[in-house]
C-alpha cells in the first residue's frame, strides 16, 4: 500500500490535510474509543514508513492500550516506564531517532527502530497518548511532531473525555 504522505510536497501540507481529514472524520462523534479507532486507522493508511499506530488511555496511572493498528501490543504500561510513560510523566512529546538508545525502551515489536509519542490532555490532565513506531532509525522530525501534536489536539477537542477524568 502507498500512503499518501508520498502525496504532497511538504510535511507541513500533508498534516494540514491529514488533521483536516481527522476533523472530518470524528465531526459530530465524541465518543472516545470509536474516534481514537479512526483515528489509528487514518494514521496507518497515511503515514508511510510506520509499524504501528495507536493509543493508550492513562487510567490509575497506569495506560492500557487501546485501539491500534499493528502487531499485538504491550497492554498495561506504568506511568514513567519506557517512552509512553515518559511522556506521561513529562506532559510532552517524546520523539525517539533510536529506541534502542533510549533507557528503558519497552520493546512491542523487535523491528521499531524509532518512536514518537503524544500526550492527550483533557481538561489539563493527561488522559492517554498517540504512540507511532517506525522500522526506520530518525523517521520522525520536529514537522511531524507539530503535526501530530496538533491531530492529537483535534482528538482533545472533539472527544467526550468527561468519563476518563
Amino acid at each position: 500500500m502507498v500512503n499518501i504522505e508520498f502525496q504532497y510536497k511538504d510535511k507541513r501540507e500533508f498534516y494540514e490535510q491529514l488533521n483536516l481529514q481527522l476533523r472530518s472524520l470524528i465531526k459530530g462523534e465524541t465518543d472516545i474509543i470509536a474516534n481514537l479507532a479512526n483515528a489509528s486507522a487514518l494514521i496507518c493508511c497515511s503515514l508511510n514508513h510506520i509499524n504501528w499506530s495507536g493509543f493508550y488511555i492513562l487510567k490509575n496511572n497506569e495506560l492500557v492500550l487501546g485501539p491500534f493498528q499493528g502487531k499485538p501490543a504491550c497492554v498495561r504500561i506504568p506511568a514513567g516506564r519506557g517512552v509512553c510513560g515518559t511522556a506521561v510523566m513529562r506532559k510532552k512529546t517524546i520523539l525517539v531517532e533510536n529506541v534502542h538508545e533510549f533507557q528503558g525502551h519497552i520493546a512491542c515489536d523487535s523491528a521499531s527502530e524509532s518512536e514518537i509519542v503524544v500526550p492527550i490532555f483533557a481538561n489539563g490532565i493527561v488522559a492517554g497518548v498517540l504512540d507511532i513506531d517506525s522500522p526506520v532509525l530518525n523517521r520522525f522530525d520536529e514537522e511531524d511532531k507539530k503535526g501530530l501534536e496538533e491531530f492529537v489536539s483535534v482528538l482533545e477537542r472533539g472527544c467526550d473525555w468527561s468519563y476518563h477524568i
